[in-house]
């Protein structure tokens, strides 16, 4: 797995340079945002850690996700993902938070579409979340590795944002 090494480079500059921390909650990508930011140059000074909590009794118990709610849609909801955000940054006391939950496969419980939820946190606030959808013949890892290019740039785009209105 090899992610656009411009890209890791900009987060990582951003983050050192802003003196911030991130953290990540994972579920549908499994590991490959914690991954990407662990290749990161100096990932040391800003990436906290992360977890990949892949079934509904691990959201619950460790990232707080109401149970019933999780039960209702599969653990796969908009506000699923900003429940794993706010609640990573607070396990790892982190500025930033991205938490990703969906599915790679198409499953009945996803009426057998591939689809996944993200949402980015900044100092307690959810500041994005959006729904990525694929074609549903996409490949498992070729789903997860897609997520989190997207992921990736789409938080540099909200780094931009904040650069701008600073």
């Amino acid at each position: 797995m090899e992610f656009q090494k411009s890209l890791l480079e900009y987060i990582s500059h951003f983050l050192m340079t802003a003196d911030e921390t991130i953290s990540i909650a994972e579920s549908v990508t499994s590991g490959c945002l914690q991954l990407a930011f662990s290749q990161m140059p100096n990932a040391s000074l800003f990436y906290n850690g992360g977890v990949t909590a892949y079934t509904l009794p691990q959201k619950v118990k460790l990232l707080n996700v109401e149970r019933e709610e999780a039960e209702e849609c599969d653990c796969v909801s908009e506000n699923i993902a900003r429940t794993m955000a706010l609640n990573v940054a607070k396990m790892f006391n982190s500025d930033w938070s991205i938490a990703t939950t969906g599915y790679c496969t198409p499953i009945r419980n996803s009426s057998y579409k591939i689809f996944a939820y993200f949402a980015f946190s900044y100092k307690g606030e959810i500041i994005l979340t959006k729904k990525l959808e694929l074609h549903p013949k996409t490949q498992a890892l070729n789903a997860q590795l897609y997520y989190t290019e997207f992921i990736l740039g789409c938080f540099k785009s909200e780094i931009n944002q904040l650069l701008i209105l600073k």
